[in-house]
């Protein structure tokens, strides 16, 4: 059985097809389509538009400039979200290449990951305009922050891409409960509102949640400027780091047979 150094060193040799895999799938998701690219800046202008009318139009809150409090999070939910529901597929999309080539099959996964998170940074250059314009960049130093967070949110990430996508080799279905749990799951995370807003007695449950103290850290870093809280970075990195641990493992197992189901 191969050691995680030699693993390590065998992605490593492969990065070219890691590239590009990124570069095909960063050109090829929105292929065919009218507006092409632009949809990378539509879609999360477009969820923030209905949520911003139902949360401070219809049912209003007294959370100050709630377009930007939203904004702030709903990119990186929407990265997480994505990698979810989509990349729990992404080992089936490439099953011609899985059963005909040899090459490390992590490769898939983590292209995949790495595709929607540079969506993600892209993306952010709204949100930064959108702070700017506000007056919201009060304490620029506190963004050092952000490349740490960012970092924890991708390692999450690419953990339960690594596990779900292993799954669904064997079991079509997850994907499709996956696309249930996501809608949900966001529901279960203070993207939306405040996590001041959920009763006491549940907040530490809501912290079991690995997305919610990597959401308070972006809302702390960009809307509300300020240096997370250390319990909340602990926690995020230790939920990060965990996951990714567990998912590398589960995928070196299940992969074996990956060519065999596909």
């Amino acid at each position: 059985m191969e050691s995680t150094t030699e693993r390590i060193q065998e992605i490593y040799a492969y990065r070219e097809m890691i590239f590009s895999q990124v570069h095909r799938n960063l050109r090829g998701r929105y292929k065919g389509s009218a507006l092409g690219f632009l949809w990378t800046f539509l879609n999360p202008l477009f969820q923030l538009i209905v949520y911003t009318i139902l949360f401070s139009v219809i049912m209003s809150n007294n959370i100050e400039q709630y377009s930007l409090f939203l904004f702030v999070t709903l990119i990186p939910w929407i990265f997480f979200a994505t990698c979810m529901s989509e990349g729990c597929g992404c080992l089936r999309d490439a099953e011609n290449m899985v059963r005909k080539i040899y090459f490390p099959r992590e490769v898939i996964p983590i292209s995949y990951v790495v595709s929607q998170f540079i969506n993600m940074l892209l993306c952010f250059s709204i949100v930064f305009i959108a702070l700017l314009v506000a007056g919201r960049l009060s304490n620029p130093f506190v963004l050092v922050y952000l490349p740490l967070i960012m970092m924890i949110e991708f390692s999450l990430a690419l953990g339960l891409v690594f596990i779900f996508s292993a799954w669904a080799v064997y079991l079509r279905d997850v994907k499709y409960m996956l696309t249930i749990i996501t809608m949900a799951w966001q529901f279960m995370t203070p993207v939306m509102y405040s996590v001041d807003m959920i009763p006491g007695k549940l907040v530490k449950l809501f912290y079991l949640n690995p997305m919610t103290s990597v959401i308070v850290a972006y809302r702390d870093i960009l809307y509300y400027q300020q240096t997370p809280e250390l319990d909340t970075l602990a926690i995020a990195c230790v939920m990060g780091g965990g996951f990714l641990i567990v998912g590398w493992h589960l995928f070196n197992k299940l992969k074996r047979r990956f060519a065999e189901y596909l």
